[in-house]
């Protein structure tokens, strides 16, 4: 990559929050619907009525990379749908590992396998010896021991996490020295992982807490 195309990326992750990269997955879900129902073209007002955020703060998100609308236009849903598809780095496959192949394990790998869009699944490691040897969806399900080698001969960009809080942290740390570029983490601790390696923490009793939350105070 080019010294300015460098510069150019660095200043861009330093402009968009956490936030902004929260509510691109949720515009894209929306282009897709309306893609599929033949539309064509949608302002920001009707994407506001649509996905309830408000119409300036979709043109201040979108415009966080470069806009992508005219000015009584709006938006060309197809041109949207593939920029946003862009900026999400959905224009590139995935390779995948899950750690952790017990219910949760199960339940992501079998949602993966449904989704198929880039993100495939090529290895599932346990320590369980009841686990071991067994098949899902057409994957065996390897020894935890057995991770190192298989980092080290396949080019894997992101790692999944579904093992007990006690042992999240450990697996981390392997998934780091093999060369993952990216962990999904659904056990329930706060990892530490180097800068440079991408992480999302699915924490699935935070989410229903904030759904006992609402219910008590009755926050929509």
């Amino acid at each position: 990559m080019p010294d300015q195309e460098k510069d150019d990326e660095k200043k861009m992750k330093k402009q968009v929050s956490k936030a902004v990269v929260k509510r691109l997955p949720r515009y894209r879900r929306y282009l897709e619907d309306l893609k599929r129902k033949g539309v064509e073209r949608i302002s920001s007002s009707e994407l506001s009525e649509l996905i309830g955020y408000t119409a300036s703060q979709i043109r201040q998100d979108l415009n966080t990379f470069g806009g992508f609308g005219q000015q009584g236009y709006g938006y060309n849903v197809e041109a949207l749908y593939r920029e946003i598809s862009q900026i999400l780095g959905l224009d590139s496959d995935y390779k995948m590992v899950i750690i952790g192949v017990g219910n949760l394990g199960h339940a992501v790998a079998n949602y993966t396998h449904i989704y198929k869009e880039g993100f495939e699944i090529i290895g599932l490691f346990d320590v369980n010896p009841k686990l071991i040897g067994e098949h899902v969806n057409d994957l065996v399900i390897k020894d935890l021991d057995e991770l190192q080698d298989f980092l080290k001969d396949n080019d894997v960009e992101i790692g999944i996490i579904t093992t007990n809080k006690s042992s999240a942290q450990s697996i981390a740390d392997k998934l780091v020295e093999g060369g993952v570029k990216g962990i999904w983490n659904f056990a329930p601790v706060d990892l530490s992982i180097p800068d440079d390696v991408a992480l999302e923490n699915v924490h699935l009793t935070d989410s229903l807490h904030s759904v006992a939350f609402h219910i008590k105070h009755k926050i929509k």
